[in-house]
């Protein structure tokens, strides 16, 4: 494969946010995959400096704090995360009706949409057993990795 058609492939994967792509012509192939957790190096590299240590913690602990808060209220709900980007569809075909409905009782492993991501159509299942409590996403919207789908109570 043309040395260019790669670097070409990095630029674009850098200026899109996409973590992964493939690409396949003929006999060969390339995989390009970019590491989501880009908050870790600039982490290490303000550590070593003392200053910029001591202001982050009087901001740090009302984050956490907060994050505590939503924790001990929410115990018994639980959010369902793209595990893709890609484009959420609700139903497997715009005239069918979709896959689940707000109130709706689910099972683990049961699909409750899909993700179209690079022409091909994921099946994106329940997790756990329960309710249906919130749809956070609409069909047809793109969605990033992680983005919160669904509740499930």
């Amino acid at each position: 494969m043309d040395m260019r058609k790669i670097k070409k492939l990095i630029e674009l994967i850098q200026s899109t946010g996409v973590a992964e792509i493939e690409i396949k012509e003929g006999e060969e192939s390339v995989r390009i995959t970019r590491e989501v957790a880009h908050a870790v190096p600039m982490m290490m590299m303000s550590q070593p400096m003392a200053p910029a240590q001591t202001t982050q913690p009087a901001i740090a602990p009302p984050a956490e704090s907060t994050k505590a808060h939503e924790v001990t209220t929410q115990t018994d709900k639980h959010t369902l995360k793209a595990p893709m980007v890609g484009t959420v569809y609700l139903s497997p075909s715009p005239n069918a009706k979709p896959f689940i409905e707000i109130g709706q009782r689910v099972k683990a492993g049961e699909v409750i949409c899909l993700i179209e991501a690079m022409k091909m159509f994921n099946q994106i299942e329940a997790d756990r057993d329960g309710v249906i409590v919130a749809r956070l996403i609409d069909n047809g919207t793109p969605v990033e990795f992680n983005q919160p789908l669904f509740v499930i109570e």
